[in-house]
């Protein structure tokens, strides 16, 4: 049976029933990016977004396995579900990067009997069938499937924002850092077709959407594996993440443009001189260090040594006007000693990073860095970590004064949640600007904010 007909069935089998669904996702951005596309789908089959988790018939976690209290939550979170189950029949689904892992999918097999459906992260575009079985035929579903499958693409999309989109370019990883379990579920790297990309993107510039994120566990790498696993033969002469990146500033509507993630081994000057050249690409660029020490940053199997980073964070800066830099940082991995963790300070200190995401490293089974013997004692990598956050804190200030005075273009978000009578937005750099209307902007607008005042966590400004 066709997916069109699987979605017909399941609409006319649950009309009339005013049913809802809730998705709760764990996870990266990628994750929310399927999560949007799992809402196209349930709705497309007639089920409406639920107010509270309790008033929901359909639930479906959307799963990480980056870090240990992802499995936490998901497993609370299906104990309190099990009442619902008997006194509702409330449908439970999980999917995501969680259920790639052999030993979480027999852990649910085996403690979690009263879960529906279990689909990877390449199986999304089942879901109609699965629920089909479920609500049809009363069957349960496992449909876990290989990691490195083809590239589906025209599944529908429930997005969450009406002026921001997300748009995934390419899917796994092929790095293997040693602490990280993603390629392992994610698989190998495989990147859309570059016009399906600008399709997508154009289709939301018509819809008023203006802020487009691009997304990839590595975008760097986009068209380095030949678009291979592409349905269709790729033919356009976009071939490069630098390329693809001036095509989507060429399309209008579109006016701020930004990425996630890039790695530091893969930053080529092309893509530097692609931000530079293109006003619309955001001058906050994430770019992940985990270590300022050489040889754990060889243990991690990152590819670059701390002298590299600071010369590429150099060359950035150097040629790209008014960019801020944030950056990924995991304290404790094993085997770290305090001279090794001096040098990540040592790093942070001579970048001077607009944003840092501090990270207690927590073993990943099947990676290389979990079977380590020399793990650090928790109540060392806390005080790490306490230090960390004690340096990046006192240097916020100092980073917050470099804008008063300035003129900042801030895409209204909404109102303030402190203040309903103002306005909030962002800055260029990731910065919560509240600001007074006009009178004249609405949601969506991008206005001109003068910044007039630092309050640590955010600024406050005026339009002008």
């Amino acid at each position: 049976m066709e997916k069109i007909d699987l979605v017909k069935e399941v609409r006319n089998e649950i009309k009339d029933k005013n049913l809802k669904y809730t998705i709760l996702t764990f996870g990266c951005q990628l994750n929310e990016n399927d999560s949007e596309k799992i809402a196209g789908m349930v709705e497309e089959m007639g089920y409406s977004k639920a107010d509270n988790f309790e008033d929901s018939n359909l639930v479906i976690f959307n799963t990480c396995c980056v870090r240990e209290n992802a499995e936490e939550r998901l497993f609370g979170k299906l104990g309190e579900i099990k009442k619902m189950k008997e006194e509702k029949n409330t449908i439970i689904a999980i999917g995501g990067c969680m259920m790639q892992e052999k030993s979480m999918l027999e852990k649910i097999k085996k403690s979690y009997r009263y879960v529906d459906i279990v689909f990877g992260t390449h199986t999304l575009q089942t879901l109609p069938e699965d629920l089909y079985k479920v609500i049809i035929e009363k069957q349960k579903v496992k449909n876990v499937i290989d990691i490195d499958g083809e590239i589906i693409e025209g599944l529908p999309i429930k997005r969450n924002d009406k002026f921001r989109a997300q748009v995934t370019i390419m899917y796994g990883c092929n790095n293997f850092c040693s602490y990280c379990i993603v390629p392992y579920v994610r698989g190998r790297e495989r990147s859309r077709d570059p016009e399906d990309i600008l399709e997508e993107i154009r289709g939301l510039a018509k819809e008023g959407y203006k802020e487009i994120t691009l997304l990839g566990q590595n975008v760097n790498s986009y068209g380095k594996d030949k678009f291979k696993y592409c349905k269709k033969e790729v033919k356009s002469d976009i071939d490069n993440f630098a390329k693809l990146l001036r095509a989507v500033c060429e399309i209008d509507g579109i006016e701020i443009v930004k990425f996630m993630s890039p790695h530091p081994k893969d930053f080529t000057f092309d893509v530097i001189e692609a931000i530079r050249d293109c006003d619309k690409i955001t001058r906050m660029i994430h770019l992940p260090l985990q270590s300022g020490n050489t040889k754990v940053l060889k243990e991690m199997n990152r590819g670059y040594t701390k002298e590299e980073f600071l010369e590429l964070a150099k060359k950035m800066k150097d040629n790209i006007p008014n960019l801020y830099l944030s950056t990924d940082i995991i304290v404790g991995f094993p085997g770290e000693t305090e001279e090794e963790f001096e040098d990540t300070l040592d790093v942070v200190r001579k970048v001077g990073f607009e944003q840092i995401f501090m990270f207690i490293y927590s073993k990943r089974e099947g990676t290389k860095a979990a079977a380590r013997p020399d793990q650090v004692p928790e109540e060392i990598k806390h005080q790490r970590f306490d230090r960390l956050k004690e340096l990046y804190d006192s240097e916020v200030e100092a980073q917050n004064k470099r804008y008063i005075g300035t003129v900042q273009n801030i895409m209204i978000e909404g109102k303030s949640k402190n203040d309903e009578t103002k306005y909030c937005g962002r800055t260029d750099s990731n910065r919560v600007v509240v600001f007074n209307p006009n009178g004249k902007e609405k949601i969506g607008d991008i206005a001109k904010v003068r910044i007039t005042e630092n309050h640590k966590w955010f600024l406050t400004g005026e339009i002008v």
